[in-house]
């Protein structure tokens, strides 16, 4: 009687502990994985954003890996695009055309007078054989003999630069432009040449000045420059 008592005892036991281990088959393995695989439906993605894609996931269900320093495939990068300049980033200059001092020539042409002004051409000729630009207002100064300035250099009058495009020979023209001494009584001095310097450019161009006395100073003494035009001001 105690042996039969014994033995259900064991098989008690042995129930009890299978249903044990059925629940813990059924809950997981205290590791948070269930055991069975789960089914959901629509797209996932981390908080971020930053969670793989279908295009960063290979065939065989591995996540695809940049190499060091470069996107995920699909995001745009935050280098700039090469500029065939290591290092800058810059994009280059557009055209790269300015015409160069050394590559000009300079003239004054005739006066053409009228309601007591003076008005002389200043000419730029391209002397070489690419085709270069100029934009804006040439320098200009009135120098004696011994290449001392007279007077102030001239002032700007208004106007709206724009862009001249020489090909070789073509020519561009600012006008120089003052008030007939004789009529406003400026104090005047005779130049012995004109120093022109091209737009965006240091070294000068000099022109003998033939056309006589020109003011230096007192009342209606300033001589003017305008922006330079197509042509030879003819």
């Amino acid at each position: 009687m105690a042996y039969t008592s014994q033995t259900s005892h064991r098989a008690a036991l042995l129930v009890t502990s299978v249903a044990v281990l059925g629940l813990l088959t059924a809950c997981g393995d205290g590791s948070g994985v269930r055991s069975g695989p789960q089914q959901v439906t629509g797209t996932a993605a981390d908080a971020t954003g930053g969670g793989p894609t279908a295009a960063d996931t290979a065939a065989d269900g591995t996540t695809a890996q940049s190499p060091a320093g470069e996107p995920p495939a699909g995001e745009p990068s935050s280098l700039p695009a090469s500029d065939g300049a290591a290092g800058t980033g810059a994009t280059p200059a557009a055209g790269g055309t300015r015409c160069h001092t050394s590559e000009l020539s300079a003239s004054v042409g005739r006066n053409n007078p009228g309601a007591g002004q003076e008005n002389f051409p200043v000419v730029l000729t391209n002397e070489s054989a690419r085709t270069c630009t100029v934009r804006g207002y040439p320098g200009a100064a009135f120098v004696n003999a011994s290449g001392g300035r007279l007077g102030p250099d001239p002032i700007r009058s208004s106007g709206t630069p724009t862009t001249v495009t020489l090909k070789p020979g073509r020519s561009a023209w600012a006008g120089l432009t003052f008030s007939n001494p004789e009529i406003s009584g400026a104090r005047t001095a005779t130049p012995a040449a004109l120093l022109i310097t091209p737009p965006d450019e240091r070294d000068q161009l000099k022109v003998a000045w033939t056309a006589g006395a020109v003011p230096v100073s007192g009342n209606a003494s300033a001589v003017l420059l305008t922006v330079l035009a197509p042509g030879n001001g003819a």
